[in-house]
């Protein structure tokens, strides 16, 4: 008796300890791949000149954002490679490979080598910077949301899947503040000069640390049990008709993150750019109310992901897409030129979002067997990410610019209606063994 109250409390904390650090590894690692996409984005302005020929500031800066373009091209071959290695090597091996290669993506951006010093030669490090980078993003997002579905206990999958937006989103916050105080603290000139390669630095750093982090994981007990042939599934069957067999499901992951991907991107992403360029907003009281919606938007994740978990995955999903598309018209319409106004309908919108947001991962999981789950996930994901996500700020901005800024509007909530229609057909999948 003594021997079990003693021996049961030390049982919990170990695996206590052991959540945590399995939270965590996969946590710093996403949250890398996110702050890595955001960091090029927003240091575009000081680096485009130093890496492209400056004599037309406009052409250079152009040639910048189609190398940015070109990360998301990469994104989904990264996808299918890295998705096809979880599922034939292992989700952890995969993890750590791909958080890997974006950290020495973001070395490589930190060291390149100026136009004045080493002429084209600078722009063809830069692309193939982001093919590195685009290949590991690509593959990180679905064999991070495989691993945390299959090592999350099924009863509290829901709340551990809201991990992947959570530190995801968390990643970008922090690259947005980093931009903001560098820009304070340095003169611009020094920004110009050598300020930018600050964040891609301490990127391949935080790198170093979240491939250490990983290199501790435990493989997940679904892909052992794979491995072992004790899953069902034939393991000699060519990747084609593995694929083909789950093409059903491929779509409706397709058809369920259409809505979420463009809207997701419209109001987390480029709020702050439509507020000043479409209200005359200052662009640091728009900085600072998409930090404090996207703040929000975290905060509401894990009550999502808790709720899926009680009342199903399919009632939380139907209430987020109603939600962000019966309020995108009115949210937009209050949109002015104070921090407000900004704020309040951002926040709105992005707790709606995040109810579908915070259970994806979960759901896209639940979805697929085991030996064919990463890639499965992978592909499609991928593929809705570089067309639909990708092209958003660029359909935001064309529709302004013609003076149209109710159509993208209109095509965002007509995308919501189709991920809708898609949910409500999907099976109810809470708390399936995987």
């Amino acid at each position: 008796m003594s021997t079990h109250s003693t021996t049961a409390p030390a049982e919990a904390a170990t695996i206590k300890s052991r959540s945590a650090r399995t939270i965590f590894g996969i946590g710093v690692g996403n949250a890398l791949e996110w702050y890595d996409w955001a960091i090029y984005a927003s240091f575009a302005p000081f680096f485009a000149g130093q890496i492209f020929d400056n004599a037309n500031p406009v052409s250079a800066m152009l040639a910048t954002l189609a190398v940015f373009a070109v990360g998301f091209v990469a994104r989904p071959v990264g996808g299918f490679f890295f998705g096809w290695l979880a599922d034939r090597k292992g989700r952890k091996f995969a993890m750590t490979l791909s958080v890997g290669l974006a950290s020495l993506g973001s070395l490589m951006l930190a060291l390149t080598p100026t136009f004045a010093a080493a002429g084209i030669f600078a722009s063809i490090l830069l692309l193939i910077t982001r093919l590195i980078q685009g290949l590991a993003h690509g593959g990180e997002m679905p064999a991070a949301q495989t691993y945390v579905a299959e090592v999350a206990p099924k009863e509290r999958r829901g709340l551990w899947a809201s991990l992947i937006y959570f530190s995801g989103t968390s990643g970008i916050l922090f690259g947005m503040l980093l931009g903001a105080v560098l820009t304070v603290v340095l003169p611009k000139q020094d920004m110009l000069a050598w300020g930018w390669r600050i964040p891609f630095a301490l990127g391949a750093v935080f790198g170093l640390y979240a491939l250490f982090m990983r290199s501790r994981l435990k493989e997940t007990s679904a892909f052992e049990k794979a491995e072992s042939g004790d899953v069902a599934g034939n393991p000699e069957e060519s990747l084609w008709k593995q694929m083909v067999r789950v093409r059903k499901q491929s779509f409706q992951i397709i058809g369920m993150t259409l809505g979420l991907t463009v809207c997701y991107y419209s109001w987390a992403v480029t709020a702050p750019v439509q507020a000043v360029t479409l209200h005359g907003m200052d662009r640091g009281t728009a900085l600072w109310a998409s930090l404090a919606a996207n703040t929000v938007f975290i905060a509401a994740l894990p009550l999502w992901g808790t709720l899926s978990d009680r009342i199903g995955r399919k009632p939380v999903m139907i209430i987020g897409g109603i939600g962000s598309a019966v309020l995108y018209f009115p949210m937009q319409a209050m949109i002015g030129q104070d921090f407000w106004s900004l704020f309040l309908p951002s926040a709105i919108e992005l707790i709606f979002l995040a109810a579908g947001a915070a259970i994806s991962p979960a759901v896209y999981a639940e979805l697929f067997p085991t030996r064919v789950r990463t890639l499965g996930v992978a592909v499609p994901y991928a593929f809705v990410v570089a067309v639909f996500g990708g092209t958003a700020p660029y359909l935001q901005t064309l529709f302004a610019s013609l003076a149209l800024p109710a159509a993208f509007g209109i095509y965002t909530v007509i995308l919501l209606a189709i991920s809708l229609l898609v949910i409500t057909r999907l099976p109810e999948t809470r708390g399936i063994s995987l």
